[in-house]
């Protein structure tokens, strides 16, 4: 049994930063690859960024330059540190961890970037 517990969403004015969180618990955490989500209202499910479990990772386009995933093995967490934020980055988020055809999802954070 796996769960992903977010935190660090909020409301934060356009150019600023946020920092999500997500910290995994499940014996197979620290050996699965990790990701962050977004959905906007009316939107699609949307990759962010996703990082394996050896520390590789791959972003949209839409976030390249501008966010950061990483995570600590040893705490299983993944964070995502989220600068120069755009109104278009609001959305509420979602962590993911995955392993072979296992997926397991967060509960979600909002994040609103206001203009």
């Amino acid at each position: 049994q796996v769960t992903l517990v977010e935190s660090g969403g909020g409301l934060v004015q356009a150019g600023g930063s946020l920092r999500l969180s997500c910290a995994a618990s499940g014996s197979i955490a620290s050996v699965s690859n990790m990701a962050w989500y977004r959905q906007a209202v009316g939107k699609q499910r949307d990759l962010v960024a996703t990082i394996t479990s050896g520390g590789y990772s791959v972003y949209a386009d839409s976030v390249k330059g501008r966010f950061t995933i990483s995570r600590d093995n040893a705490r299983n967490t993944v964070s995502l540190q989220m600068n120069s934020l755009k109104p278009e980055d609001t959305a509420v988020y979602y962590c993911k961890l995955f392993y072979g055809s296992l997926n397991f999802w967060g509960q979600g954070t909002q994040v609103t970037v206001s203009s």
